[in-house]
């Protein structure tokens, strides 16, 4: 077991373990045992914090800074007490020296093990030699780094990596679940309507804030080549130029100088650092930083992917947005914005066009108190897979369709139980944030995504891999004063697909200072718009609809096939269009079409 405990510990701990007599270690020497710290987060640190001699100066003690750190520690949870105390030579009894040591009294090795045990013990073997194995796996790795400071900054991340990977083998074991009959709908004073915060707009409260966009996917799914961010939404303009027009326009409006900041990923950063270099004469602060890199997990073994540091791209992740936490911290942009006088942070996805600045949210966040607000909206039929804001023993906490028994998953889906989803629209205090992080009770769940990648050799089937998670929502119990406030649908507008993309194109909004603003002329909510596979990429969407559709008075639109709309066509109500199978529908320039149904094939021959 003493070979186990060894290799579970982290890189930078390793060989300062040979805790036997020595006169170095007699003389007071007990620096060699001191394990470096190469991150501020006290998750990167070992429990053993520092380490003391007592009785014949032999044996070492654990002095805890702040004992209840013992609650969280990283390394040592496979450790049962008696190997604690046999692997470090703890007489079962302190000497009379120690309890006249000048150091803060501590509690008995004894205790720190039974605590250990009673946190983080694993339930059984395999789970604690799979921790071992991929502790060894992760040391191997972060050897192939030449690089000094990048090995510094590749350990913190494996160390939470670890961290995250232990927590989920724990999960398993135990089989962590919520329980279902403990979860209700939100208590009245965990969610605020929008219309009820006050109206004021208080634009005082801009130099306290900072804007953070989400800015880690690539346009894959639109079928695009580089960060979505860069995706051509409206009028000319990305996503990531909307939102730089809009804190300008913040900015000059108000006299402020609210920084834009945005959380790229491993995928990102290069494109986007040779994007933002456009706005370099315009009035605004841009601060960029990387979310983590961690290692795919290989299903069978539950070893990490890569073998080396410069592995393939495929073989690592961005572990979610949970992570903008510990990133935000580790890359000393969190200090950054402090030390600025900045106190909250508007957190939102770079591809919601709703998201912008509301000095009332703002406003309210200020004058509550609140540590956390969650933007939440009405859920509709569409919208029932979305995460929602729960009651669960008198706390709020996000509920994800993930967490949900199959049993109940109707029930989750239910508008009239569940109303609200989160936008994933999230405002944070930062002083809260570092705090939280220091003291490392940050634990969000964990949400376990099962892949597959291609194989090194051709003639191979895929390699099934897993990846560990976490949102940036289910933090929301940490904080104090969390709550959600519910606002209007306006401020959630994503564009995931090109039947969104279709959306914020149309006559439906016209653009003002960067933001989508919705025709007043219309009359309830936006059209459900679906869109078939043939439009899937952005560059199907475009050949088949040259021009977008007049849709001011459209209720709903599906179209499947090979369907090509003309120039300055009107659809009105619910319109369904399909082309069978081999067939082409061209829908000629000019056409209205209102409550209808096309079915078939229809061919405009150019003259």
């Amino acid at each position: 077991m003493s070979s186990t405990l060894k290799s579970a510990l982290p890189a930078h701990f390793k060989g300062s373990t040979d805790m036997k007599s020595s006169s170095s270690y007699q003389n007071g020497a007990a620096e060699q045992l001191m394990p470096k710290h190469h991150g501020k987060t006290q998750s990167h640190m070992n429990p053993l914090h520092t380490l003391y001699t007592y009785g014949n100066g032999l044996s070492p003690v654990c002095h805890c800074l702040h004992f209840n750190q013992f609650k969280k520690i990283n390394y040592l949870a496979p450790v049962m007490l008696d190997t604690v105390t046999s692997y470090f030579e703890i007489p079962s009894q302190v000497s009379a020296e120690a309890t006249t040591s000048p150091f803060p009294k501590y509690p008995s090795i004894q205790e720190i093990a039974k605590l250990i045990q009673y946190e983080k013990a694993f339930e059984n073997t395999s789970t604690s030699v799979a921790a071992s194995q991929m502790r060894n796996a992760l040391n191997n790795l972060a050897d192939t780094v030449t690089d000094k400071a990048e090995k510094k900054q590749f350990e913190i991340e494996m160390d939470n990596f670890f961290a995250l990977f232990r927590r989920y083998l724990n999960d398993k074991a135990k089989g962590n679940t919520l329980d279902w009959d403990r979860i209700a709908p939100p208590a009245h004073d965990q969610v605020v309507d929008y219309s009820e915060l006050a109206n004021s707009e208080s634009v005082g409260y801009l130099n306290k804030l900072a804007v953070l966009k989400l800015n880690g996917g690539l346009g894959t799914s639109m079928g695009c080549v580089g960060p979505k961010s860069v995706i051509e939404v409206r009028d000319g303009m990305s996503f990531l130029d909307l939102s730089v027009r809009q804190i300008e326009y913040l900015n000059r409006t108000y006299d402020v100088n609210v920084p834009f900041v945005l959380m790229n990923s491993f995928n990102t950063d290069d494109d986007t650092q040779n994007i933002i270099k456009k706005y370099e004469g315009h009035k605004i602060d841009i601060l960029t930083f990387n979310q983590s890199r961690y290692p795919r997990i290989l299903k069978d073994s539950l070893l990490p992917a890569p073998k080396k540091y410069d592995s393939p791209i495929s073989d690592w992740y961005p572990p979610g947005h949970g992570d903008v936490f510990e990133s935000l911290y580790n890359s000393g942009t969190l200090d950054k914005l402090i030390a600025r006088g900045v106190e909250i942070l508007f957190l939102s996805n770079v591809d919601n066009l709703g998201a912008v600045v509301d000095l009332r949210i703002l406003q309210h966040m200020v004058e509550t108190e609140a540590e956390y607000i969650m933007e939440l909206t009405d859920k509709t039929k569409a919208d029932v897979k979305g995460g929602t804001i729960i009651d669960y023993n008198g706390s709020v906490r996000l509920l994800e369709i993930a967490q949900v028994p199959k049993e109940h998953t109707n029930e989750f889906k239910s508008i009239k139980k569940f109303k609200y989803f989160n936008t994933n629209n999230i405002w944070l205090n930062l002083k809260a944030i570092k705090k939280i992080i220091e003291r490392n009770e940050l634990e969000m769940e964990i949400i376990p995504n099962n892949k597959t990648i291609p194989a090194d050799k051709k003639g191979e089937s895929d390699i099934s891999i897993v990846q560990l998670e976490t949102a940036v929502g289910a933090a929301i119990r940490h904080f104090k004063n969390a709550h959600g406030v519910n606002v209007p649908r306006r401020r959630f507008l994503p564009v995931k697909t090109c039947s969104d993309l279709m959306l914020v194109k149309s006559d439906l909004y016209s653009l003002k200072h960067g933001q989508l603003q919705i025709d007043p002329n219309r009359f309830g909510p936006a059209p459900l718009i679906k869109l078939g596979n043939d439009f899937k990429k952005v560059s199907d969407f475009q050949k088949h609809i040259s021009s977008i559709p007049k849709i001011i008075e459209l209720d709903h639109l599906t179209i499947t096939g090979a369907v090509n709309l003309g120039r300055g066509v009107t659809l009105k109500g619910t319109v369904i269009i399909v082309a069978t199978e081999g067939s082409t529908i061209d829908i000629p320039p000019g056409s209205i079409l209102e409550n209808v149904v096309v079915q078939g094939s229809l061919r405009l021959l150019e003259h």
